[in-house]
């Protein structure tokens, strides 16, 4: 099927090629968590295959030994490495135009603002709904969603199989988890710096330690109000450009939470519940002490955010799709150096 302007479908693949990269960045600067990886080269794309495959070292060399004189040494190998196995996530915008439109916007100037437009609007719905996917489960759409922090990083240690490991088994393979209800302590910014305290020493080890803690609105007030009589604490510097950020230790602290609530409700008008306004994935009374050292995103090298070509053309419709789609899936290679912290 032809489509009505030829022009239209040259316009609108040259403009959506052009503005991919800058997409692709743009979503790992609307996540603290993405910026950081970005930051530290832990956006790793991958070339193919069933599943994503990330590379564990979970013990120590066995054959570590104090010997004196002529003491036998050991020399047996030492099985420390093993692997993790992610699916492949998919996700996909469409962008749309019928032919009257493409009639009634046939002008050169006419064509481009309605193209940018549009582009803009898929732009930033895909950049928003990675984002928020960074903090998920991965139960959305039937278990198609990325598996992000509350994967990784779940709420119950022994919370089953992650990347094909199941966690109640192996126990390096298990987050840490710290909770206000364990030590009977009420939420609240009298209480969240001794929480901060048993989550940074669960899991700090030299060198080797959180850099940084992402939380939703609730619990980075409380730790914001917490510091406030001494004068609060915050980094100009940190490398967190474009989120409001306090110091821990030295880790940033950066909240991911939203907007409270939604506009009026209206899910007529907004989606259900207003949700696509959140502007954070964090979830509700969560904080996440995170190692990035060991988290990664990782983007299909040919599917991260790119137009897919030929263009949809309806079989009984006069339109024509354009669709930008995205594939991969966040990854973690040490558990056990994450925590979160919970009510």
């Amino acid at each position: 099927m032809a489509t009505p302007n030829t022009n239209w479908s040259e316009v609108t693949t040259t403009t959506l090629y052009n503005r991919s990269q800058k997409l692709a960045d743009n979503v790992t600067k609307n996540n603290a968590l993405l910026r950081r990886l970005s930051q530290k080269s832990k956006i790793k794309p991958f070339d193919g295959g069933q599943a994503i495959v990330q590379e564990i070292e979970y013990a120590e060399n066995g054959t570590f030994k104090r010997y004196s004189g002529y003491d036998v040494l050991s020399i047996s190998p030492s099985d420390v490495f093993t692997a993790a196995q992610y699916p492949i996530a998919q996700a996909a915008v469409a962008i749309s135009i019928s032919g009257l439109e493409m009639l009634q916007n046939a002008g050169k100037e006419k064509m481009i603002d309605l193209l940018e437009a549009r582009i803009g609007n898929a732009e930033r719905t895909m950049q928003n709904n990675i984002s928020n996917d960074c903090y998920s489960n991965g139960t959305a759409d039937g278990g198609k969603q990325i598996g992000g922090l509350q994967l990784l990083v779940a709420d119950i240690a022994n919370s089953g199989v992650v990347g094909g490991i199941d966690s109640s088994a192996w126990a390096f393979w298990q987050n840490q988890v710290q909770s206000f209800a364990s030590y009977g302590l009420t939420p609240g910014p009298a209480t969240i710096q001794t929480m901060m305290n048993r989550a940074w020493l669960s899991q700090a080890r030299q060198s080797d330690r959180p850099d940084l803690i992402v939380a939703d609105n609730t619990f980075f007030r409380y730790y914001w109000e917490s510091l406030q009589a001494i004068q609060r604490i915050s980094e100009e510097k940190s490398g967190m450009a474009g989120f409001a950020s306090l110091k821990f230790m030295d880790a940033d602290v950066v909240y991911d939470g939203g907007f409270q609530g939604n506009v009026a409700g209206n899910a007529s008008v907004l989606g259900t519940g207003g949700s696509w306004l959140s502007g954070g994935g964090a979830p509700a009374s969560h904080m996440y002490l995170l190692n990035t050292e060991y988290i990664f995103l990782r983007p299909h090298k040919e599917r991260d955010m790119v137009p897919l070509d030929p263009d949809r053309f309806s079989v009984n419709q006069d339109a024509m799709v354009k669709l930008i789609a995205w594939a991969g899936n966040m990854t973690c290679s040490n558990r056990f150096l994450q925590c979160v912290i919970t009510q």
